[in-house]
């Protein structure tokens, strides 16, 4: 390990000698005056988190953007330093855009995107460019970039996910239109006949669900803005924050710098939002899945959509759901590390909080990739109209209805059930379905087949067909609006 101390008995002229010979600390790093030996560059590699901030690096302008307006707003640079910090800032801005900058900043093997933004600022702006970073530590900084960030992410994969409850929704117009029916199912078993676009429907309302989730975290991420709480307990410097707040839209400044640095809920908020969002994404897979398997045959997906086997001819799978469902589990572990990596962290910047960044960052992109391939899969399902229908009634499907007929005739509904539950077993013993004299020797009639099961239907936000179009009604206007 090394003695701190370099040996008692060292002189101090071998000390002298021994500093001259040590290689400069590098000048474009933010900390270096401090040090009297450079970084070990193993560690300071180690350390990097360059390639995970790269996608930062348009919000980070923003926020230095948002840091000259408080410099200016304060008196801290005078008007004309505040120009060329702009200018030299939208030219970073552009080079970002352009794709060059992160070559640059690559190439420089900077610690992270903040100090690259900074070091090319500098160099563009020339004098006034040493004074961007006045009043302002990377604490703040990372934590007002990660926020503007998240609110980008989180508007982006919100219009994803409300995109494919649309299309959704479309397909259910084209089902109701249709008649087509399917199974509804508990337990994987026939429980009742539902209208299929009442099963679309259902995956709608949940991504709906999900957007909502996004939007408020979209809206968590606006609320405070961190920038001017320099490293732990705000600046002497008379930073007009409040300027900067305005300048990144957020709702006010931060109230309590320690508390502003090490906050990471907003992200975390929409790491969850965005799993919760593949987790729907998942199980709707799952079940498409399983109704291409040629055991249910309910729906087939388009040669586009489809991969075969470098084997066996004949196949043709399912590959784009499989892989959204496995990419839930992804975005579980992603969250999970996340917040396992909070859980010990003190008030105010520690560094394992770099690692929260590299998360999220990374799990919002894979929810926005996984998402848009998901919405795309969608649009080239196709449903086996005839089957499914010929499929909604069958296992005693409609055994509720004749159950709710004999309570309708007075009957107590644990004696109906007990009577239908007979009866299902005779049937069942004799290898057949309820018929029509199975329902004369109950003393009730009601429909035995899958669309009269669907129409009898009362209540509101059931499977019935005009409950389902008003549904969907109200469904598309808040995914539209």
């Amino acid at each position: 390990m090394g003695s701190a101390g370099g040996g008692r008995g060292q002189s101090r002229a071998a000390c002298r000698r021994h500093r001259a010979t040590v290689a400069p600390v590098r000048s474009d790093l933010q900390w270096g005056g401090r040090f009297t030996h450079a970084p070990d560059a193993d560690l300071l590699a180690f350390g990097s988190s360059l390639e995970e901030d790269l996608p930062l690096a348009a919000c980070d302008v923003r926020c230095s953007l948002a840091h000259v307006e408080a410099l200016a707003g304060g008196g801290i640079v005078s008007a004309g330093d505040a120009q060329a910090l702009r200018e030299a800032l939208a030219r970073v801005g552009e080079e970002i855009a352009a794709g060059t900058f992160a070559t640059w900043a690559r190439a420089g093997a900077f610690e992270d995107v903040h100090g690259a933004i900074d070091a090319r600022a500098r160099e563009l702006a020339g004098e006034p460019g040493a004074r961007l970073h006045a009043g302002r530590s990377r604490n703040d900084q990372v934590a007002t970039t990660l926020l503007l960030y998240v609110r980008e992410q989180c508007q982006t994969l919100a219009g994803l996910v409300r995109s494919a409850a649309l299309r959704l929704l479309d397909a259910a117009d084209e089902e109701l239109a249709a008649g087509t029916l399917v199974p509804g199912m508990t337990h994987w078993q026939h429980a009742q006949p539902i209208a299929l676009a009442f099963w679309l429907q259902a995956w709608a309302t949940a991504l709906a669900r999900d957007a909502r989730r996004l939007d408020d975290a979209e809206r968590t991420a606006r609320r405070s803005c961190p920038l001017g709480s320099a490293a732990l307990a705000g600046s002497t410097l008379p930073l007009d924050r409040a300027a900067a707040a305005r300048a990144l839209d957020f709702d006010a400044p931060s109230r309590n710098a320690l508390d502003a640095i090490g906050n990471r809920d907003a992200a975390l908020d929409a790491l969850h939002a965005a799993t919760r969002a593949l987790l729907t994404a998942s199980r709707c897979s799952e079940e498409l899945v399983i109704w291409m398997t040629q055991e249910f045959a309910f729906a087939r997906l388009d040669d586009r959509a489809s991969t075969g086997s470098s084997l066996m001819p004949q196949k043709k799978n399912p590959d784009v759901f499989e892989l959204v469902r496995a990419h839930g589990g992804t975005a579980i572990g992603m969250l999970t590390g996340a917040l396992a990596t909070v859980k010990g962290v003190a008030q105010s910047y520690q560094r394992d909080l770099q690692e929260t960044k590299a998360v999220v960052v990374g799990g919002l992109e894979h929810a926005r990739t996984v998402f848009s391939a998901f919405e795309r899969g969608l649009g080239y399902v196709r449903f086996e109209r005839e089957r499914c229908t010929a499929r909604a009634a069958v296992g005693f499907a409609v055994a509720t209805d004749v159950a709710d007929a004999l309570v309708l005739s007075g009957l107590p509904t644990r004696a109906a059930h007990e009577r239908v539950g007979r009866a299902v077993a005779q049937a069942e013993a004799q290898g057949r379905e309820l018929k029509r004299e199975d329902l004369q020797a109950l003393g009730i009639d009601v429909p035995l087949d899958g669309a009269g099961s669907v129409a009898a239907k009362r209540t509101s936000g059931s499977t019935n067909p005009s409950e389902i179009r008003l549904a969907i009604a109200a469904l598309r206007e808040e995914l539209q609006s």
